[in-house]
């Protein structure tokens, strides 16, 4: 009977890990996920947690892309882009984001400047370039595109990170970031200038990971927010790219086992995603976290509902 009951749990606790697809990068520790699709495929931007298990802080030492057409099978294209590719940086790599313009890919990356003549050190955010989604990648102006000086409203040297980046209708770009405080600027068509002055904008309790995207005449500012540890994901909507922003509420409850979490959202083969991090893989936690993907599901008035987050993650696609 024993030997029976044994069998029995031992099938149970096999379906269950073979239905548990989230997180859906077992091998390696992700975090920070950016989707794109181009081409019926969909390319996921990652970051790379390598801290020991013991640490107390981040170690990123660069950045992943995987791919999937499914949304069940990912394949792992490696080490595709880090710090070490832009002269004037040194430390982490933190949250990034890559987006296609006219046949070309601008990842845009958030990590830290040498001290120099340019700056006196700090977050800040580059431009990486590529003919195609999987790279080669090489720095797209040889310079930071936003140093720490160039931002004064927050005085701690780490408030330039995390950026995310959209194309309007009409062509506009626009980039919006921040750890603190949020900010955006208009980027040029070259998508390496910016287009005018910075701006600072009141969110409600924003503290970092900004996701802008537009879906049927809305515009979404969806992020990390502030007072909570784990920090939630919380969302505003606007009928412009630059607001005025109207604040929604919660959509994500905190994750397990991670006191961050960061949004991407993207839509693919008729269904909304919403992927994320969390620290449930084994000997995962804050410092080594592993990205998820669960559905996302919208309101007729186009506000987004609760995110459920499942163990069982999404179905396949044809």
């Amino acid at each position: 009977m024993k030997k029976l009951l044994t069998i029995a749990i031992t099938v149970i606790i096999g379906s269950a890990t073979a239905l548990a697809q989230n997180p859906i990068i077992k091998h390696v520790f992700t975090a920070d996920p950016s989707p794109i699709v181009h081409k019926g495929t969909l390319y996921l931007y990652t970051g790379h947690d390598t801290a020991s298990v013991t640490a107390t802080n981040y170690k990123m030492p660069d950045w992943h892309v995987f791919s999937t057409t499914d949304m069940k099978n990912w394949k792992d294209h490696g080490v595709l882009l880090s710090p070490h590719t832009f002269s004037w940086a040194t430390g982490d790599a933190y949250a990034a984001q890559c987006i296609e313009r006219d046949g070309k890919f601008y990842w845009f990356v958030s990590t830290f400047h040498k001290k120099d003549s340019v700056s006196g050190g700090g977050a800040a955010i580059g431009v990486a370039v590529s003919d195609k989604p999987t790279g080669p990648f090489k720095d797209a102006i040889g310079k930071a595109l936003v140093v720490n000086e160039m931002t004064t409203d927050k005085k701690h040297s780490w408030d330039d990170i995390d950026p995310t980046v959209m194309i309007d209708d009409d062509g506009q770009a626009y980039m919006y970031w921040g750890n603190g405080s949020c900010k955006w600027v208009k980027l040029k068509k070259n998508m390496i200038e910016i287009d005018g002055g910075i701006n600072v904008v009141s969110i409600k309790n924003f503290i970092e990971g900004p996701w802008i995207y537009k879906r049927k005449g809305w515009y979404y500012l969806v992020y990390a927010s502030v007072g909570t540890k784990p920090e939630m994901i919380e969302y505003c909507m606007a009928k412009s790219p630059t607001g005025p922003w109207e604040y929604k509420g919660i959509i994500q409850e905190n994750v397990p086992n991670s006191f961050t979490t960061h949004p991407g959202i993207i839509d693919y083969k008729g269904k909304s995603y919403f992927f994320y991090h969390n620290g449930t893989l084994p000997t995962g936690g804050s410092y080594r976290r592993s990205i998820c993907v669960d559905y996302m599901y919208y309101n007729e008035d186009g506000t987004i509902q609760k995110i459920i987050q499942t163990t069982e993650g999404v179905k396949p696609v044809k």
